[in-house]
């Protein structure tokens, strides 16, 4: 049978009542603000009211049963989630290492349910967010960017998703950066079941993993688009790297614009319907984003990672190598034949192919059916 927590001292009162808070109905951080600038009631004077007290507050019914009779149990089955090892932490709204910038939203989480240092919570993040499906060119455009874009010193975000978001990370993660990944499920919960691995190796990188939703939180669709304001809200700026028109990316990148922060749009074929909601998103205002330092500009008041100079003379590199490679030359963003490309570039069948096996491996380009397709310098 779990045994109770001891709530002695002040640090875990305080946090024993921002848990009692999460159980109150209709109350959030925005609430108890206006209660302590309106009546100077702060959370401890909260849970330490009369009845009277809290109805005269206007608190209702169950609003009060709950701040009386606080179910705790739950309580401590979240500190005993803390407890069993080093590598957690969980972080209530006036703990310092709690977000800066997710303290600016509207709707911030009382409490954040975290593995790794949460000291990452205030690094200069970017988010990053796609399909679950994406196109060949969407993975390779994922995993690069989030490689470029830690080399240059930016900590990508994103929600451990299947498609755009588990590549994002992996992206980081290949370089032996840092990189946050925000759940929609229980923190005790890891999903996708697939991405438990590249979980483990996030952490292992020094990454952070974090979740609003207690130890034994039943999943819930919802709790889906509702993480997505969390990833917004972490960030600077949210890059969306493909998507279609009906996507939880595009909440993401409303969310983001709701919280005054950058939007970013990675453009694609006009044909392919899962770049028609990035197409949008750049007709309605959002930047568009051919390399990374199309998104450094817009930030230019930060100081990031001098590996940033790292990253701007191996982008200079890559360029220079494909400009002068007459066999690449003739592989198109698109799907290209092999005999096409032979036509092109004046060079036997055989040889073709083997050059072109050669660049798969270097990720220059990749096969699929009908033919091959050209992997972008972003």
């Amino acid at each position: 049978m779990q045994q109770d927590v001891d709530l002695e001292g002040s640090e875990r009162g305080e946090l024993g009542n921002w848990l009692k808070l999460t159980q109150v109905p209709n109350f959030s951080v925005g609430s108890l603000k206006k209660l302590k600038q309106k009546f100077a009631v702060g959370l401890s004077d909260l849970f330490n009211s009369s009845k009277g007290q809290l109805e005269a507050l206007g608190f209702n019914p169950q609003q009060v049963a709950a701040i009386l009779y606080p179910n705790m149990h739950i309580v401590n089955v979240s500190l005993h989630w803390l407890n069993i090892t080093n590598n957690r932490f969980l972080l209530h709204f006036d703990h310092p290492n709690y977000p800066t910038l997710l303290k600016q939203i509207s709707s911030p989480p009382p409490i954040l349910y975290g593995y790794g240092n949460p000291k990452h919570l205030n690094n200069h993040q970017i988010a990053m967010v796609g399909s679950r499906a994406p196109s060949p060119q969407g993975k390779e455009n994922a995993t690069l960017f989030g490689r470029r874009l830690s080399e240059c010193g930016w900590t990508v975000t994103s929600g451990l998703a299947l498609g755009i978001d588990g590549l994002s990370h992996q992206g980081a993660v290949l370089g032996g950066f840092t990189t946050i990944a925000v759940l929609g499920t229980a923190i005790d919960k890891m999903y996708p079941r697939r991405h438990i691995v590249l979980a483990e190796q996030i952490l292992q990188n020094d990454g952070v993993i974090i979740s609003e939703f207690a130890p034994n939180t039943p999943g819930r669709p919802e709790y889906f688009p509702r993480r997505n304001r969390i990833i917004s809200g972490i960030s600077g700026g949210t890059l969306i790297v493909e998507a279609a028109i009906k996507s939880g990316s595009l909440i993401t990148a409303r969310c983001a614009l709701e919280q005054n922060r950058e939007v970013f749009a990675l453009p694609g074929n006009i044909h392919n319907p899962m770049t028609a909601g990035c197409h949008y998103l750049i007709q309605q205002g959002a930047k568009l984003v051919t390399c990374v330092n199309d998104i450094n500009e817009e930030f230019q008041n930060l100081i990031l990672s001098t590996s940033g100079i790292k990253a701007e003379k191996l982008e200079k590199n890559m360029s220079q190598s494909l400009a002068s490679d007459n066999l690449l030359d003739s592989v198109d963003f698109e799907v290209t034949p092999v005999d096409i490309v032979a036509q092109r570039s004046g060079i036997e069948v055989a040889d073709v192919m083997s050059q072109l096996l050669e660049y798969e491996l270097r990720g220059l380009v990749t096969s699929i059916p009908g033919g091959y397709i050209k992997l972008g310098k972003k």
